[in-house]
């Protein structure tokens, strides 16, 4: 494959050129020469190359992003949460980034207002403040004041950035292929598949309804608790580009210092914010996905206020069902469970080795059950857990991953606050409600509904398909194709009685009930797919015997 073969590079060439020339300078882009050297011959000849790539991998991808501009550091923003892809030290890095985006002009804003509301600034707003809060890689802040009085900021998408994203996911997708062929350091991250999912987030998070939606699920979650706000939304002045809310104030984590020790206590603030992430969590399965501290503030009363609401996760009933499992196992120090249920949250690489992963997840519960609840390192056995299933290639799921980067996230902000803080005691409870609601009667008893529900699908499907399998051997176009990757002659054996066992169950279903055409009374594709079914396994008996010969 050549550069030049990709889908829109003539269209993208200069922007295609401009990527490649800073990957390079940084040392990251060895792999295209293997793609089409002739077109990158000069890209590599960079004054500052020398220089930058003494530095650590990490830091030299954090670099690359961030002057690739906001597509990039929105994609690596969001490999932070994927430490089972890149790893922890690359995520450390990534975590680093902050998108500096010169802000808009006064003329673009008013515009853009003016196309998305109908109206300009001045007949929306009784005051509008054109130089912003903070301009970041989507979107800027600016202060303004409704009619009634009420102090709002509002969020104003930049210019063009949509076309801009478009364009370079565009590029990045046609480098992910070329990184899956020539790059093998790279293909355990799944460069293609991790794009996609990338695509996917990033253009959600251009739609700033969805962020208005967030925070209305928020408040209503939250209704019936003081301790915590989310700002109002202003729907009537809030479009697909632009998000007006409710301007909270206060004091952010980091200067928690600075508030008076009577107005609040950090150790109790530390305990309500862990409480209220894990009621997200565990209680709604709707949670703010990006707890770092300058996304929350202590307001004036000593709430505790909530930012950003952009970036959020679900929990859905199979991943709390996944995760109570996990914690059973991992309870009774069962690493067999436990490498199931890794598998149920991820997918595993067609060469595991189980019984490696297994002994690795075994050292693993050992360690870690040495340690007392309150002593216990929730964030440091996460990042642990995670590279021992990352160097076995296992790639979690991204809801998962976004999950547990959260609960890192939040024994860090929490300590931020307390230095003494246990993460691990405030889970307790909720871990034993998980469980006990999991093991309770009502819940074994969906489990068993919705086992009986799989079971008669496949049931009433059977005959169908059996009947459409038949009729295609009957015409002569069925056929078998079977593809494997160094499997012994032991194994084809195994497949072939599999299939042979499979074919006569089958058959045999068939003939029993007399499916037609019937001849002397007998089903005639049920004798025939139960004499193929006798003949693959006298095909069988026939390989077992001569094996056992050579030995």
């Amino acid at each position: 494959m050549r550069l030049s073969s990709l889908p829109n590079f003539k269209r993208n060439t200069a922007r295609f050129t401009t990527i490649i020339k800073v990957l390079a300078k940084y040392g990251l882009a060895g792999w295209l020469n293997k793609s089409d050297p002739e077109f990158l011959k000069k890209l590599f000849k960079s004054k500052d190359g020398d220089v930058i790539s003494g530095r650590p991998r990490g830091e030299r991808i954090r670099l690359a992003a961030t002057e690739l501009g906001p597509t990039f550091i929105k994609l690596a923003q969001i490999l932070s949460t994927r430490a089972d892809l890149v790893g922890p030290e690359i995520t450390a890095e990534f975590a680093k980034l902050q998108a500096d985006v010169p802000p808009d002009t006064e003329g673009s804003v008013r515009k853009r207002i003016e196309d998305e509301l109908g109206a300009p600034p001045e007949s929306l707003f009784a005051e509008f403040d054109y130089a912003p809060l903070g301009s970041a890689s989507i979107g800027q802040v600016h202060a303004a004041r409704l009619e009634d009085g009420r102090e709002v900021v509002v969020k104003v998408q930049h210019p063009d950035i949509e076309d801009r994203i478009q364009e370079d996911l565009d590029i990045i997708e046609g480098l992910a292929g070329l990184a899956e062929e020539f790059a093998k350091e790279l293909r355990n991250i799944h460069p293609r598949a991790t794009v996609r999912e990338f695509r996917k987030v990033l253009l959600r998070e251009l739609d700033y309804r969805r962020e208005l939606n967030n925070l209305e699920e928020f408040a209503r979650n939250f209704a019936n608790q003081e301790d915590v706000h989310f700002p109002e939304t202003v729907p009537e002045r809030s479009s697909r580009r632009v998000l007006t809310m409710e301007r909270l104030v206060g004091t952010g984590i980091r200067r928690i210092d600075e508030v008076p020790s009577d107005r609040v206590d950090p150790r109790e603030l530390a305990v309500t914010g862990a409480n209220v992430y894990l009621d997200m969590i565990f209680r709604d399965g709707f949670y703010h996905a990006d707890p770092h501290p300058g996304n929350l503030l202590v307001l004036e009363d000593g709430t505790l206020g909530m930012l950003d609401c952009g970036m959020t996760g679900r929990v859905d009933d199979r991943t709390m069902e996944d995760l109570g499992g996990l914690m059973i196992a991992m309870v009774n120090q069962d690493t067999d469970d436990l490498v199931y249920y890794v598998s149920r949250l991820g997918s595993l690489p067609q060469d595991l080795d189980r019984e490696q992963l297994e002994i690795d997840l075994g050292e693993f519960l050992s360690e870690y059950a040495k340690h007392s609840l309150e002593n216990l390192d929730v964030a440091g056995a996460i990042e642990d857990g995670v590279d021992i299933i990352r160097s076995h290639g296992v790639r979690l799921r991204p809801n998962i991953s976004l999950l547990l980067k959260v609960i890192v996230m939040l024994e860090g902000t929490s300590r931020l606050l307390d230095r003494q803080f246990s993460l691990a005691e405030i889970l307790e409870p909720y871990v034993k409600k998980m469980l006990h609601r999991r093991l309770s009667p009502k819940e074994n008893l969906k489990r068993m509904i919705t086992m009986v529900k799989d079971w008669d699908r496949l049931m009433r499907g059977f005959p169908r398909h059996a009947h459409q399998i038949l009729e295609r051997m009957d015409r002569g176009r069925f056929q078998v194709s079977l593809e494997h990757r160094h499997l012994d002659p032991a194994m084809n054996r195994l497949v072939l009685g599999m299939l042979a066992a499979a074919l006569f169950i089958g058959s045999s279903m068939i003939l029993a009930a007399a499916v037609k055409p019937l001849l002397f009374g007998v089903s005639v594709f049920g004798a025939l797919g139960t004499a193929l079914a006798l003949f693959l396994g006298f095909i069988l008996l026939k390989a077992i015997h001569n094996s056992n010969d050579l030995h």
